[in-house]
């Protein structure tokens, strides 16, 4: 039982989720599960490489927000936010998840590259390349740290990750987060662990907010309930049989990848690693090469510490091996097949339906019923939004064959999606408007700045000039029909159009 301030279920009665009590108590059990295992990693000082810049998808949010560091719970109100005659009605945010541990599949390439460093004869050159540090026997001894069940779940810097979110959003709208708000909350995730556990503690970032000095309790003694599971809304991808058919499993849908990793820039640096490691170059590989960077950042957002693994690179590897991260990312997420964005025209719209229902029920004087909605999802969530809204989108396509022409490139997913990031929506009520069209005002922010309008770069918009800007996808986008596979010579036609080269491709989400 929670004592003291008056318990509230989350959503209100009108919006209750029916969840059956077995579902509930397993992710219950698996949050406290989870909470328990990483509650010792979180770091009290804050690591640093000169790598960080360069993880992509893997890049801790603060890397891409520097200016959170001093104060990691205060507010960074953008200059440009509206104010003055302009009130904040209601907030749209889509969240990505914390900081987590690796996935089960990066784990076990980890494991095989240090089974390779600990499998070195002793007399492979101990001293190292003339004469220096061994790097290849300080991490055949460095502890991997990193275990099967980890298998990409949210860690304690994380669930710090979600809370400070928290604080800060709260403060920065303090009339939409209010208490009186909350139990009009609506929240929506992801089925996977680390979006339901981000939910969760984005909850205690709350309770935090309402109760300074308080410790927060369980969710489950908030009487929350789970965040709402929606799997069709925040993995899209997943129920979109045409990017299932033509990207997902598609040998040939990631050759520029593939092409990348065999290219002059990756072997180079595979070279330099294995006279670094002082192993075979023939028992290295990309995905082995690609693990190792990964694993400097996995030790620095997780443990806190920057470990030998970030010192087989310098800023030049780092920037070919972020290309190889983003061309992923742009040819199975972004703008390399047009599948990729108009699969999340449904999370689009929704995104639109909720901004239409609170100006009606402005309009109507009547009491928004979700003044502030939070939805949690993946990178793979946010990024085909972002293409299909226009942003990010460099004149040329990236390729295997042009990594130098695109050193300046828009699209460099650590800026975008790094752990944490977020695109919220902004709905403003503005009074002395002139015109009911002028009464409704909307602004973007990215990780918390504010995001130019891609039409126009303009900083807020009328409403009613962003949805005419987007009307073809409010009103053309229809899900069914975007990722309906063509009736007659499916395979043929997939295979024509994405037949660009050789290769297989195993895929990891981020």
């Amino acid at each position: 039982m929670l004592r003291g301030p008056r318990r509230i279920m989350l959503g209100g009665p009108e919006r209750l989720v029916k969840v059956s009590v077995a579902p509930v108590a397993a992710l219950a059990v698996a949050l406290l599960s989870s909470l328990s295992r990483c509650s010792l990693l979180e770091p009290e000082d804050r690591a640093v490489s000169a790598l960080s810049p360069y993880f992509g998808t893997k890049t801790r949010y603060e890397d891409a927000n520097p200016g959170l560091l001093p104060d990691p719970e205060a507010p960074r109100r953008d200059p440009e936010l509206l104010e003055d005659t302009c009130t904040p009605v209601q907030l749209v945010a889509l969240i990505r998840h914390g900081t987590r541990y690796p996935t089960a599949k990066q784990i076990r390439k980890l494991r095989q590259l240090h089974g390779l460093l600990q499998a070195r004869r002793p007399g492979d050159g101990r001293a190292g390349p003339a004469g220096g540090r061994d790097l290849g026997a300080a991490l055949a001894d460095w502890p991997l740290g990193y275990a099967d069940w980890m298998d990409g779940q949210l860690v304690e810097k994380g669930r710090q990750d979600m809370r400070q979110l928290a604080l800060r959003l709260a403060s920065l709208f303090p009339a939409l987060f209010s208490v009186e708000n909350y139990g009009r909350l609506q929240l929506v995730t992801s089925s996977k662990h680390r979006c339901v556990d981000s939910g969760a503690a984005f909850l205690q970032g709350l309770w935090q907010y309402y109760h300074p000095g308080l410790p927060p309790p369980d969710v489950a003694d908030m009487e929350c309930g789970p965040p709402r599971i929606n799997d069709k809304l925040m993995r899209f991808f997943d129920h979109c049989e045409k990017f299932l058919t033509e990207v997902e499993k598609n040998a040939t849908a990631l050759y520029h990848v593939e092409a990348f990793k065999t290219g002059p820039e990756m072997q180079n640096i595979l070279k330099k690693v294995a006279a670094t490691l002082q192993v075979p170059v023939s028992n290295l590989n990309a995905d082995l090469i690609q693990v190792a960077f990964f694993t400097c950042s996995f030790d620095l957002a997780i443990k806190g510490v920057k470990s030998p693994w970030c010192d087989v690179f310098d800023i030049d590897d780092a920037k070919v091996l972020e290309y190889l991260n983003d061309l992923k990312q742009y040819w199975k997420r972004g703008y390399g097949y047009t599948i990729n964005s108009r699969s999340s025209c449904t999370l689009f719209q929704d995104i639109f339906q909720h901004l239409d229902k609170a100006i009606e029920q402005k309009q109507r004087s009547q009491p928004i019923s979700s003044p502030v909605i939070l939805q949690f999802g993946h990178a793979e969530t946010l990024l085909p939004l972002l293409s299909l809204m226009g942003y990010f989108k460099d004149k040329e396509p990236l390729t295997a064959y042009n990594y130098k022409e695109q050193l300046h490139r828009k699209f460099r997913s650590g800026h975008i999606v790094p752990y944490a990031s977020n695109l919220i929506f902004v709905l403003y009520h503005c009074k002395n408007a002139k015109t009911p069209k002028e009464e409704f005002r909307v602004q973007m922010l990215l990780n918390e700045k504010v995001l130019p309008l891609a039409h126009s770069q303009e900083t807020a918009s009328l409403y009613e000039d962003l949805k005419d800007h987007y009307k073809d996808i409010l009103q053309n986008c229809h899900t069914s029909e975007e990722c309906q596979l063509p009736k007659v010579a499916v395979l043929v036609s997939s295979v024509f159009r994405n037949s660009v080269g050789p290769g297989t491709v195993a895929l990891e989400e981020s």
